[in-house]
């Protein structure tokens, strides 16, 4: 076990954001700002016939009111999906134009018809009132294998049957030999039904424009790079001419990576009005038409020897895409389960089907973990399936079948593993969570009148990488102080501590002369890369900053031979000095600094950049769970982790990282859930009152150890972090579950499980055991 980490002595970040000196997107104010309100379709499916906007026009305060015919001549179309690649039979994904604002049908309740722009956000929340829509009333539908069904309404005139896309991975015969050889198959049908990610900070956008350098200064919570570069694809306007400012961001989660239709609308508010336009959305709305995550369901099976050796896996991938496409949506349902469809075992042969399609929901994009939780949740629920079909040991199942933790860089039949130490893992979880001892504890439990599970998953999940080089600047300012420039985006992570320290590190200088600035409009030069997703930022951010360190360095030798008048040859460095060898003669890298401004700033400034690559994390997490049958309340008793995320940087802020993926993960299982009405089209849970959110003291206190295998992809040695809380949750919570509930008689159980749905489960297992005596 990993136990030489840093005292932790805080994030700097935390003083600002706890003493409310923080400054989010709704914080920002610009002279003569305006306000909008966005007017959004009642319905789930119609054409919309007329739109009469007079009466809005004429209310008190009202400037501009916008509709979709505005959004149309403007060309405002959102950038499409990121798959470029064919799926079966060289098929191309289906990517339908979307509007800023709806310009002849609507496709899901909560969808943008109109916009009004007041002189404050009252008057245009009353004027969008008065807004008059006639719409013909189209047949909706909701559950996306209904979609793909035979006369299903179509959302779409040019994507027969809403099949969005059909994509194959790994080698159906290959496949098939497997099963056709196999003693066992077992089956499992699973979904990771939609949730809504729920940041604490509200969407918020505020846009201004300069008619003479036309020039849009766009404020807004995101996770990096991605946002400006967007909004000047959906509104045509030129890359260099979108400058966005980011402050600081109250949760991400993956919806902020991509804009927004209603931000592509303010902007045009802005160019015509020539006024700054702002805009947050209510609770309601954010859980009407932010982006959702998950809505997938797998259906597979596991072909085994007579032994238990695992032979084949295949599955068939039903996505919802909702009623158009984010940018993210479509890849994390292609890309992430086949990277991941063997999980970490050796599976020589895995053949899957992905379908996507689109239904009248609000879309899908990227949510903690995107696609990766799905497919671990599926492959783990499916391994503990076999083991209770053939009556093996759930433990013994997963270390007969392991990849050997001297196997790596282990080749799957769809990727490579770069690095891992799975049965290490798995035997340290079982010691510290007494997996062993279970049985008493249960048998103590069953005393109370109460169901007691133990549950284990392992999974693996692809982290890292990116198809762009990924610059970092490090710049050194005439005070002292030296400016690091990425497109990192943190979202609480704890970038402006950790990225600095590596830095003060590399260069033996105090962390607090050092500053981070991302997404800066100010920085020196355009950067190239990707922001934050995909838990990627120590392995594409910090070791670029790594890497233009040391070139720093490099730079410095030749600037200290002269300097101390020695060969460059003979300069070593050396904890922020650079000394000749053999002598006592040396001289600071920041004194070296004040030495060499130029009039472009300093010599020793170093752009650098790198290419990421992907990495692999995982773990093996073991949860115990207790339900009182009575009531169908689970209580979540113990929680551990043993995780691997290549070498630890800063264990305290990975282990948060595991915390906010904990508790994200437990609030699906035990009861997020975005709920449409199959006959209405209309959300049921579009408040709190409605929808399920863990709260504190919902929460166990878990245990997360580092057991580490360093990744060869990257000068750090590090893997991803963010969203192992996550991925680790979702099957090993209900795999406790449901080992729980067999004890009841129940045989098969998916999410949510919530009171109600766990108490029903009983119920009608002992009704169908009094029936069957």
């Amino acid at each position: 076990m990993s136990s030489d980490h840093e005292v932790f002595t805080g994030r700097r970040e935390d003083m600002r954001l706890i003493t409310g000196q923080g400054e989010y997107t709704a914080d920002k104010v610009l002279e003569g700002q305006l306000h909008a309100a966005f007017l959004r379709a009642d319905m789930p499916h119609a054409r919309i016939v007329s739109i009469d906007v007079e009466a809005a026009l004429a209310a008190p305060g009202v400037h501009i009111v916008l509709t979709g015919k505005d959004a149309l001549e403007a060309n405002l179309i959102a950038p499409g999906p990121l798959v470029s690649f064919p799926g079966v039979d060289g098929m191309k994904i289906k990517a339908p134009s979307r509007y800023a604002l709806s310009t002849d049908r609507v496709r899901f309740v909560g969808e943008p018809v109109a916009v009004v722009v007041a002189d404050s956000a009252e008057a245009a929340a009353d004027a969008v009132e008065l807004i008059a829509v006639e719409y013909e009333d189209l047949p909706a539908i909701i559950d996306p294998e209904e979609a793909l069904e035979d006369g299903a309404p179509r959302l779409f005139d040019d994507v027969p049957g809403n099949l969005v896309f059909l994509h194959g991975f790994g080698d159906e015969a290959t496949t098939d030999e497997a099963f056709a050889k196999a003693a066992h198959v077992a089956a499992l049908t699973v979904e990771s039904q939609r949730v809504a990610a729920n940041p604490l900070e509200l969407k918020s956008f505020m846009a201004a424009y300069d008619a003479e350098t036309d020039v849009f200064d766009v404020y807004s919570a995101s996770q990096g790079t991605g946002l400006g570069d967007g909004l000047a694809r959906f509104t045509g306007h030129p890359p260099e001419k979108v400058r966005h400012h980011m402050g600081d961001v109250g949760g991400s989660f993956g919806i902020r990576g991509a804009p927004y239709p209603e931000y592509a609308a303010i902007m045009l508010a802005a160019r015509k009005l020539c006024r700054p336009v702002r805009w947050t959305a209510s609770r309601t709305e954010s859980f009407l038409a932010d982006y959702h995550g998950r809505a997938v369901r797998f259906s597979g099976e596991l072909a085994l020897s007579e032994t238990g050796e695992f032979l084949g896996i295949r599955m068939n991938v039903v996505c919802d895409l909702g009623a158009y496409h984010s940018p993210a949506g479509a890849l994390i349902n292609v890309l992430n389960p086949m990277l991941t469809g063997t999980g970490c075992y050796r599976i020589p042969a895995v053949f899957g089907l992905n379908r996507l399609a689109f239904t009248n929901t609000s879309p899908i994009a990227a949510y903690r973990g995107a696609g990766r939780p799905d497919i671990n949740y599926f492959v783990e629920r499916l391994v503990d399936q076999a083991a209770t079909d053939l009556g093996m040991d759930r433990i013994e199942i997963r270390r007969k079948n392991l990849i050997p933790d001297d196997a790596y860089p282990y080749k799957t039949p769809t990727t490579v593993y770069d690095s891992g130490s799975y049965v290490a893992m798995l035997e340290e979880a079982v010691s510290i969570s007494d997996w062993k001892g279970f049985e008493a504890r249960r048998k103590e439990s069953e005393k109370r009148g109460n169901l007691r599970g133990i549950g284990m998953g392992i999974f693996v999940e692809p982290s890292g990488g990116g198809h762009m080089p990924e610059e970092t600047e490090i710049r050194f300012e005439a005070d002292g102080t030296l400016t690091l420039y990425t497109l990192s985006g943190s979202a609480g992570q704890g970038h402006e501590t950790v990225l600095p320290r590596m830095v003060a590190r590399e260069l033996g200088i105090d962390e607090n002369l050092i500053n981070l600035r991302a997404n800066s409009v100010h920085a020196p030069h355009k950067l190239k890369g990707a922001g934050t997703m995909g838990s990627r930022t120590m392995a594409s951010h910090g070791a670029s900053l790594t890497i233009t360190s040391r070139e720093v360095v490099k730079k410095g030798l030749k600037l200290a031979a002269e300097a101390l008048e020695a060969a460059e040859t003979d300069i070593e460095f050396d904890h922020g000095h650079y000394k000749v060898a053999g002598t006592n003669m040396s001289i600071s890298l920041l004194e070296l600094a004040t030495r060499n401004v130029t009039p472009d700033g300093n010599a020793l400034d170093t752009l650098a950049s790198i290419q990421p690559e992907r990495n692999f994390p995982g773990g093996v997490h073991v949860a115990e769970v207790e339900i009182d049958p009575n009531t169908g309340e689970t209580k979540v008793t113990s929680y551990i982790g043993v995780d691997d995320a290549g070498h630890v940087i800063n264990h305290t802020l990975l282990e948060g990282q595991m915390h906010g993926g904990l508790a994200q993960g437990a609030g699906q299982v035990f009861g997020e859930h975005i709920v449409y009405d199959k006959d209405s089209g209309q959300m049921l849970t579009a408040t709190f009152m409605d929808y399920f959110m863990p709260r504190a003291d919902f929460m166990p206190t878990p245990r997360f150890f580092d057991l580490p295998a360093p990744s060869p992809t990257n000068v750090l040695g590090v893997k991803g972090g963010g969203e192992a809380g996550t991925t680790g949750a979702l099957p090993t919570l209900m795999n406790a579950v449901l080992d729980a509930l067999r004890q009841a008689g129940v045989k098969d159980f998916d999410m949510p499980a919530t009171p109600y749905r766990v108490w029903e489960a009983i119920r009608e297992a002992r009704e169908g055991a009094r029936r069957v005596s």
